[in-house]
């Protein structure tokens, strides 16, 4: 298992680095001058301007600069700021855990309503309860995450008053924003473990434990349930990685000040050091969940071994 985990980093380290290069020539094109934003356009002078651009490296040729953040990255040093001058790994530090908490919950919550209108369809197969289950599935697939989350805001916040609308720091910050997430990732889900279940159920392992005589609860959880979990289980892996680097509109939304917005001020702001940080800790995330989905699978399945 460890030689397993070893070679999976490995492979995946050309992917971690065509992402940090894609980004640093993306960031190339877009208009701005990082040394004139460092200093603001009120300071900049010509000759402040050529200091300043020496002293970050702007000055040297583009492949120079590249391998030089990823030196500095291999010893923990992501550089600083360009619009706060603080250290990028710090910002991302205060920043992650906001992101990590509204990632987890919303995956709670997704995993809770997807695994459940799944079975749910799955047993009631051809009847209105599937179809209404399906029919929420398809209606969370549609509909963008930013007009949900204002809808949400307009009745639970303006109307009724029941939940903050924007911050965060405590529980009732969370659910709102947690909720606007999961439920609508909760729809890939729910279709997932449907089709997933469909197909277990007409398996003659299924058949042979309900002939044995076992309860109904027991052959759907414990011999179905599991064994239709394997496929489902790949999208959850993907579902959590884009939560964490996707969940900017969430974010901005709500005014939750995550990983996801900083990001965005970052690119807005043309702050490439910050920019760069957070691609290699969001591309580092994907590499590792994925890691522990596959893991999982043998855990699901134990017939399945890595050697």
């Amino acid at each position: 298992m460890l030689r397993y985990i070893r070679n999976r980093i490995l492979i995946s380290l050309p992917t971690v680095l065509a992402v940090t290069l894609v980004v640093f020539l993306m960031l190339q094109l877009v208009p701005g001058d990082p040394a004139e934003i460092f200093l603001g356009e009120h300071f900049s002078t010509p000759q402040l301007l050529a200091e300043v651009r020496h002293q970050m490296g702007l000055d040297r040729p583009l492949y120079i600069q590249y391998l030089d953040f990823l030196w500095k990255a291999l010893h923990g040093d992501l550089g600083r700021s360009l619009q706060t001058n603080v250290p990028v790994l710090e910002q991302i530090k205060n920043a992650f855990p906001s992101t990590l908490e509204l990632t987890v919950a919303a995956m709670g919550i997704s995993i809770l309503i997807g695994v459940l209108l799944g079975v749910i369809s799955a047993l009631r197969h051809n009847t209105w309860v599937d179809s209404f289950s399906m029919f929420l599935a398809l209606l969370g697939v549609s509909m963008p995450v930013y007009w949900f989350g204002l809808l949400c805001i307009f009745f639970f916040s303006v109307k009724l008053h029941w939940l903050p609308a924007i911050g965060g720091g405590d529980f009732k910050h969370l659910i709102m924003p947690a909720s606007v997430l999961g439920l609508l990732n909760s729809s890939m889900l729910a279709r997932m473990i449907r089709s997933s279940m469909l197909e277990v159920l007409n398996e003659d392992y299924v058949r042979t434990a309900r002939a044995k005589g076992l309860h109904n609860r027991v052959v759907v959880m414990k011999h179905a349930l599991r064994n239709a979990l394997i496929p489902s289980v790949t999208v959850l892996g993907l579902q959590f990685g884009s939560m964490m680097g996707g969940a900017v509109l969430t974010e901005t939304i709500f005014t939750r000040m995550g990983l996801g917005k900083l990001y965005v001020d970052s690119i807005m702001n043309k702050d490439l050091p910050m920019v760069q940080g957070i691609t290699l800790i969001i591309a580092i995330s994907y590499i590792l969940i994925n890691i522990a989905v596959d893991i999982s699978y043998s855990y699901l399945d134990p017939r399945i071994r890595y050697e």
